[in-house]
């Protein structure tokens, strides 16, 4: 999955003991999500794995009505 065009994604990847922290921050809702994967996995799959979730969150909060 990639990104929407024209929308910036900042990540940060972080070596938290035996796994690999990918953290994905959309700077225009302040938006963050983190998923974790072994280390043996590469960070291209941490990255996608992290950008499809911070889309799918992004997804549900626009289609949820403000209380």
């Amino acid at each position: 999955m990639a990104k929407p065009p024209g929308r910036e994604v900042l990540l940060e990847f972080q070596r938290v003991g035996m796994y690999m922290k990918a953290i994905a921050m959309d700077p225009e809702t302040l938006t963050e999500v983190t998923v974790l994967g072994p280390l043996t996995h590469s960070q291209e799959m941490l990255r996608r794995t992290a950008v499809a979730k911070l889309e799918y969150v992004l997804a549900k909060k626009a289609s949820t009505p403000p209380r």
